[in-house]
């Protein structure tokens, strides 16, 4: 099982969110989930890198993967297996962050989100989600599975 993260670029790290976020993955993980791709652009990116990089300690069958949205450029890998730039068509270079998030969704299946606000990217990339029927957990709200996390 894939996993894949979003949430807003700035976010407040704090205790209760890395608790949530481990408490999830790691109920993911007893589901079978492998496979964490992670996109390295915003604080909530960062925590959850951290998360999962933490709990190989754990788990160490886990891919912690680094999704990158640009060629080229110098990026801190050190939390991550390792990095990979997927296959997406070429345009302009301010959709490349959006077409590297709807890939990482189409190629996973849970999306982990932490959005309080519905607007900008990481909603957009939460709506994107939900209309591909893909399980969603947000952050205070649970999982479009109706549990609650």
């Amino acid at each position: 099982m894939t996993v894949t993260f979003c949430g807003h670029r700035y976010t407040q790290d704090t205790p209760e969110l890395r608790s949530w976020l481990t408490d999830c993955v790691e109920k993911l993980i007893a589901e079978g989930a492998d496979i964490f791709y992670l996109g390295g652009y915003g604080d909530f990116d960062r925590i959850a890198a951290s998360v999962v990089w933490k709990l190989k300690q754990k788990y160490p069958k886990i891919d912690s993967v680094l999704v990158l949205a640009y060629l080229g450029r110098t990026v801190n890998a050190e939390h991550y297996d390792r990095t990979m730039y997927p296959e997406i068509e070429g345009g302009p270079m301010r959709f490349a962050i959006s077409k590297r998030n709807r890939w990482m969704v189409d190629n996973s299946d849970v999306l982990i989100t932490y959005i309080i606000l519905d607007s900008g990217g990481a909603a957009a990339t939460r709506r994107y989600a939900m209309s591909r029927k893909k399980r969603v957990i947000n952050y205070g709200e649970g999982d479009t599975n109706g549990d609650r996390v």
